[in-house]
């Protein structure tokens, strides 16, 4: 089947916060995106909670728990995709492929095997969709050495590319990353470090809620200045780039380690927290993009108002902007970026950037699992 240059694609990612499925159908014309229709698609919580425990590495799973794990979380991608078209009025027919990023559960990009693993059935997800899915995007790079991570930056480069000097796009997800652009096309980005995901995994251990709505636990608290300055010592800050990061280092364990945690107030504890986020953002961006005139955040960090304050407190002048003001919504744009990753796919168009993951040379991203109505000469 040769896929058109034009028409819809579907994309779907649940982050490391695995707060949500988001799913964006996203049109093409000439090569351009243009979302059509998004939402968050919700975890039924029992589920979040075991994806939550297995990527922390505090539930091990036998091979027989893995697999009902991975098909029960396809089964959520679907009923994502099913219901971003239902929202659309689109019917699957009409829609090219799907792209799935899946659901981390484990990322370690270095080592004598390096891999990274993330799980959702992709052929349940295109039985269940009848829509042709790609899907694996990650392990591609990481077998050209890789570090499978970010991905994104290369859709930013499409999308948010400036017309001059440079610009850094900050990604506010369970983990951060951050992109600098050029308008000559030079691309560079990496994992900074914590996010969202550490305050998440606190505000749900000390107020059972999933996230800290516009940073209201963390503003009750006061920063404690030891420790985050142990929080800071941890050797990743200070890595060179390309490098990636997720839950199965910054995690809760990580954060228990440090002894000063059980001396504070739980309030202390998170607005300490979101200083770490604030500040490693922060300092990843004057060490490694010093030239960029503006930082345009995405992600679901942009919602947290304390967040973002602290962030645009530490850039030096450099105004911080959400997607939205460049006509991108913030809580769909990795979404996008994996139809967008389906789109190149079914064109035979590398996917990673070797300047941003280091690997060996630009590949493929992604592969093809036909739906039941695909044709059989599909590639």
């Amino acid at each position: 089947m040769a896929a058109s240059r034009d028409g819809l694609y579907l994309g779907l990612i649940s982050g490391t916060s695995a707060d949500g499925i988001d799913a964006a159908l996203v049109r093409f014309a000439d090569g351009r995106p243009s979302l059509v229709a998004g939402l968050t698609h919700p975890w039924d919580e029992t589920l979040r909670r075991r994806i939550l425990a297995v990527a922390q590495d505090e539930l091990r799973l036998d091979l027989d728990a893995y697999g009902r794990l991975d098909v029960a979380v396809a089964i959520a991608f679907a009923d994502a995709a099913q219901a971003v078209l239902e929202r659309a009025g689109v019917a699957a027919a009409e829609v090219t492929a799907l792209g799935s990023h899946g659901q981390t559960i484990r990322h370690r990009p270095t080592g004598d095997f390096p891999f990274t693993l993330q799980i959702g059935d992709p052929s349940v997800i295109a039985e269940r969709t009848g829509i042709d899915t790609v899907a694996d995007f990650r392990r591609a790079d990481v077998a050209a050495g890789g570090q499978g991570a970010p991905l994104v930056p290369a859709f930013h480069a499409t999308v948010l590319r400036p017309e001059r000097g440079s610009r850094v796009v900050l990604n506010l997800g369970g983990i951060a990353n951050v992109t600098r652009l050029t308008p000559d096309g030079d691309v560079t980005g990496f994992d900074t470090g914590p996010a969202n995901g550490l305050m998440d995994a606190w505000c749900l251990r000390h107020r059972g809620e999933p996230f800290d709505r516009d940073g209201s636990f963390a503003a009750m608290g006061q920063v404690d200045a030891g420790l985050l300055g142990e929080l800071l010592d941890d050797a990743y800050f200070v890595l060179p780039p390309p490098k990636s990061t997720g839950r199965e280092h910054f995690h809760l364990a990580w954060l228990d380690a440090h002894p000063r945690v059980a001396e504070l107030a739980p309030e202390d504890v998170q607005a300490t927290l979101l200083a770490l986020s604030a500040v490693s953002v922060a300092e990843a961006i004057q060490r490694h993009a010093a030239d960029a005139t503006d930082v345009v955040a995405c992600g679901g960090g942009v919602h947290n108002r304390g967040l973002m304050q602290a962030i645009a407190a530490r850039l030096e002048g450099r105004p911080l902007h959400a997607s939205a003001a460049f006509g991108i919504d913030p809580d769909m744009m990795e979404a996008m970026a994996f139809a967008w990753l389906a789109y190149r796919r079914l064109h035979g168009e590398p996917g990673n950037l070797p300047a941003v993951t280091g690997a060996r040379g630009l590949r493929l991203l992604g592969a093809v699992y036909p739906s039941p109505s695909a044709r059989p000469n599909f590639p």
